[in-house]
């Protein structure tokens, strides 16, 4: 066995150091570590989970990319797409694990006391209804079928509260023909089949979902047009620009793919703002860390002179003593970092079970701080805060170094 690490372990747990000055400087080193870790793991875990639902709910509403018309056109109303396309209803880049048409058309809902601007997304038979379930406050999803249009709609929570309506309650849209502004407006009368709540105000304040026939009947599209295609991948962290590269060299040229995020651009920048704030937080919490281990240290070996200068005279030498007190030190963390550990864990699962921290969905886009446990996290940070610590507590282990056997042990 290495002689600094035995010579280490064995006086790291000795009872001495529990009653005099060194004792109270381990136990504000090792809270100084627990507080560190516990720092760590939460805002990692939260800063994560919440990039990955931010992204996972632009993905479960709108694809995690489109295929759009190729053109200038910056209205929210679609441009129609002739079917039959070679990647419809199969795509067949293996990445793509679902794909659906959808078409969309703005509108003016009316009721008796007011009247808003929203806009009508028409969807078809292949709608990932489950995908969208989670989005789902009451109701149910309307049942689509290829030979009858269908009234029903699913609004959001937000447009039910603003107009009054409720699961079965019904409303009138109002559709204008932006090619023809003489003729007349277009009049449908909708029930409301189902409420969502995406907490995503770009989409809760905008959206009414409904059937795809609506869509094509208003424009006067033929039963095989469409108005664009949402395309879905099995895992968000994709790398969805390369496969954004891939499906714009197999569609056609006047065709064109997009990123979820390339839509939402204000949300992506949001969320790199989470990448920022977590470096920020890690970098703190690392320097607060290392600071007190450092002061650990050179207590330790100040307590220690004579010590040292026993080892010194009985032949060790400068870096075998370095390397016992900087083991130390170490072996003083591990407590530090299994406390730590357990109660952020214990803070974590807590949130993720119960969702005691809120957050304000419209500063956030979630409702509630979410939680991203892995352990390739876990491990990471503790490792990371044992070989920054040893490499940096080797700086001030160097005062061994100008230590004299003769004055140490006449100090004693």
């Amino acid at each position: 066995m290495d002689f600094s690490r035995y010579f280490a372990k064995k006086i790291a747990w000795e009872k001495t150091t529990k009653n005099n000055l060194s004792g109270n400087i381990i136990r504000i080193g090792q809270l100084a570590v627990a507080i560190g870790v516990i720092v760590a793991l939460v805002t990692l875990s939260t800063g994560i989970g919440a990039k990955k639902e931010i992204k996972q709910k632009l993905a479960d509403f709108n694809g995690h990319l489109t295929i759009s018309p190729y053109n200038s056109n910056l209205s929210l109303n679609s441009d129609s797409i002739a079917l039959p396309k070679d990647f419809y209803p199969n795509f067949p880049l293996k990445d793509i694990e679902h794909i659906q048409a959808v078409a969309s058309k703005s509108g003016i809902i009316r009721t008796e006391n007011s009247f808003d601007g929203v806009l009508f997304k028409g969807v078809d038979t292949n709608y990932d209804k489950k995908r969208f379930g989670k989005f789902l406050k009451k109701g149910s999803f309307p049942e689509f079928n290829k030979s009858e249009i269908s009234n029903d709609v699913v609004i959001s929570q937000k447009i039910a509260d603003n107009f009054y309506l409720d699961v079965d309650s019904t409303f009138v849209m109002v559709f204008v023909n932006e090619k023809n502004l003489n003729a007349k407006p277009v009049y449908r009368k909708f029930n409301v089949k189902g409420i969502y709540s995406t907490d995503i105000e770009q989409f809760d304040n905008l959206y009414v979902i409904g059937d795809i026939k609506q869509v094509q009947r208003i424009n006067g599209w033929p039963s095989n047009s469409v108005g664009s295609f949402e395309l879905f991948v099995p895992d968000v962290d994709t790398d969805l620009n390369k496969i954004k590269d891939e499906i714009n060299n197999t569609i056609d040229y006047n065709l064109i793919a997009e990123t979820a995020t390339d839509h939402f651009v204000e949300i992506e920048e949001w969320i790199n703002i989470f990448d920022t704030n977590i470096f920020i937080i890690l970098f703190i919490m690392l320097f607060v860390v290392v600071i007190n281990m450092v002061m650990v240290l050179l207590i330790l070996i100040l307590e220690r002179t004579h010590s040292i200068g026993v080892l010194k005279t009985l032949g060790a030498t400068n870096e075998q003593i370095r390397k016992i007190f900087i083991y130390y030190a170490l072996f003083i963390m591990i407590p530090g970092l299994i406390i730590g550990n357990i109660i952020a864990l214990v803070l974590l699962f807590i949130q993720y079970y119960f969702g005691v921290v809120q957050l304000p969905p419209e500063s956030y886009y979630i409702s509630k701080a979410p939680v991203y446990i892995s352990w390739y996290m876990i491990v990471g940070v503790n490792l990371g805060s044992i070989l920054i610590s040893a490499l940096t507590l080797w700086i001030p282990s160097l005062l061994i170094n100008r230590i004299s056997p003769v004055r140490a042990l006449k100090v004693k």
